[in-house]
């Protein structure tokens, strides 16, 4: 998750550590739509094709746009549950950070997805998720999908992030782990 600058041609604006993830400076700064457009080009979120589509002060809505590959019921065509579960860990998270104003790495300590009626195949699904509660160490977040009416949900999300030290975020791997440097 290396950010972007539009202005560097889209190199890492903190470096690589010695153990291929990015450094991440402490200050760096979090806007969710640079975030989200370069998060969706690479990684599981590109390959199954999330979308950002807005933010707030606190929230952030992303999109999946329907697939037949995505698809765990082929005779109906409902997409499967986990790019929906992955949609939502997705938007939950950046909405912590959206709320922090910067990246801090976190972990999903917990994410509750109840499901309320099959997707509509054929159609995006959309995320709106928001941090309603921040804390020191944790984030706690809520989100609903839908798909295209957010009053007649697809799941609820309810979850809490753990915020960890960014100082143990790159580490260097052992010298036995591949990709290491001798």
């Amino acid at each position: 998750m290396t950010s972007t600058s539009e202005s560097s041609g889209g190199e890492s604006s903190g470096g690589e550590s010695s153990g291929g993830r990015p450094s991440i400076p402490p200050d760096m700064a979090f806007d969710p739509s640079r975030f989200g457009k370069f998060m969706m080009k690479h990684g599981h979120t590109g390959f199954i094709g999330m979308q950002y589509r807005d933010h707030g002060d606190n929230w952030v809505e992303l999109g999946l746009p329907w697939r037949e590959d995505l698809v765990g019921d082929p005779e109906t065509g409902v997409l499967a549950s986990g790019p929906i579960i992955s949609l939502l860990d997705n938007a939950t998270s950046m909405s912590v950070w959206a709320l922090r104003g910067g990246f801090r790495p976190q972990v999903t300590l917990d994410l509750r997805v109840d499901y309320v009626r099959a997707a509509t195949p054929g159609k995006t699904i959309i995320a709106w998720a928001e941090c309603y509660q921040l804390k020191q160490s944790m984030a706690f977040v809520r989100g609903i999908a839908h798909d295209g009416d957010i009053a007649d949900p697809v799941a609820h999300a309810a979850g809490i992030f753990i915020q960890v030290e960014a100082d143990g975020w790159a580490r260097t791997p052992a010298p036995d782990t591949p990709g290491a440097s001798a």
